[in-house]
């Protein structure tokens, strides 16, 4: 019978943490916690309303902070970026979304000071064993470069979702394929944007509070002929086919290929009109 090629370390005290005897964890943790030490890929999670912090070896050396020591389970001093650098994204994860951000920048601690590194970040809610959400786990890796709609060429878009996670994941995945990004959560907080500043792209909701996205789109193609739109819907295109302006549409939900694929197209129309 051959051996394993190196022997498990001993399992930590969790009795001397704020995460106290691991019998009396949910099961969920106790399996969150096993892959997460087990993992080459640096892991962080967060648990419990004390946001206790719990995170493996390849955590710490991607960090390199002296101070900083697995497996962790008490409640940091400091929140770590991968917590602070948008809360938004921990309400998001916290209400039972996983998402994935590409190439945000975070400090670790190389040659005595710090410096930016691009990761993605991938976030999945853990549930308690009443099916509550009670942390986040948190997977780095380092960036894959994601190339913008059409041979580098960034679009500037303005996005009007009246949902603050859709639009919240709307944009940033945007971002990530390299393009600029301004944001409204109706037709009437948008019209002053178009009226301040120059777009690309409007890609709006058809289904707003008060004016619709539709007439949006109309009063904005008035003002900015050029302006191309991009339309979301439950419904596809049924409400936008006929429209007497030309326009796309995505059928909700929509996922990131279909996305991009729309990008290229309108990049190559937005370049064709500044020939």
């Amino acid at each position: 019978m051959s051996l394993p090629d190196s022997i498990a370390a001993p399992a930590p005290d969790w009795t001397r943490t704020a995460l106290g005897d691991s019998a009396a964890w949910p099961a969920t943790l106790r399996l969150t916690v096993d892959i997460l030490l087990n993992s080459p890929l640096p892991m962080v999670l967060q648990w419990g309303e004390q946001q206790i912090m719990v995170h493996n070896d390849a955590y710490v050396e991607l960090l390199g902070l002296p101070s900083l020591r697995a497996p962790g389970g008490n409640v940091p001093p400091m929140q770590p970026s991968v917590w602070s650098w948008n809360p938004d994204v921990i309400v998001h994860a916290r209400q039972g979304h996983s998402a994935s951000y590409r190439s945000r920048n975070l400090p670790v601690w190389r040659d005595h000071a710090f410096t930016q590194k691009p990761l993605d970040l991938y976030y999945t809610p853990v549930r308690d064993d009443y099916n509550m959400v009670q942390g986040v786990l948190c997977a780095l890796a380092p960036a894959q470069a994601m190339p913008a709609a059409d041979a580098g060429r960034a679009l500037t878009l303005l996005v009007v979702e009246d949902n603050a996670d859709a639009r919240y994941l709307v944009c940033e995945t945007l971002r990530a394929l390299g393009h600029e990004v301004e944001a409204a959560a109706s037709a009437e907080e948008a019209l002053p944007q178009l009226a301040s500043q120059q777009f690309d792209v409007l890609f709006t909701d058809v289904s707003l509070p008060g004016m619709s996205g539709v007439d949006l789109a109309r009063q904005a193609r008035r003002d900015q002929p050029a302006l191309e739109v991009l339309f979301a819907s439950g419904y596809g295109d049924e409400l936008t086919r006929h429209l007497e302006f030309p326009a796309r549409s995505l059928q909700k939900p929509y996922d990131i290929d279909v996305l991009q694929d729309a990008l290229v197209q309108l990049a190559r129309s937005v370049q064709a009109k500044a020939a």
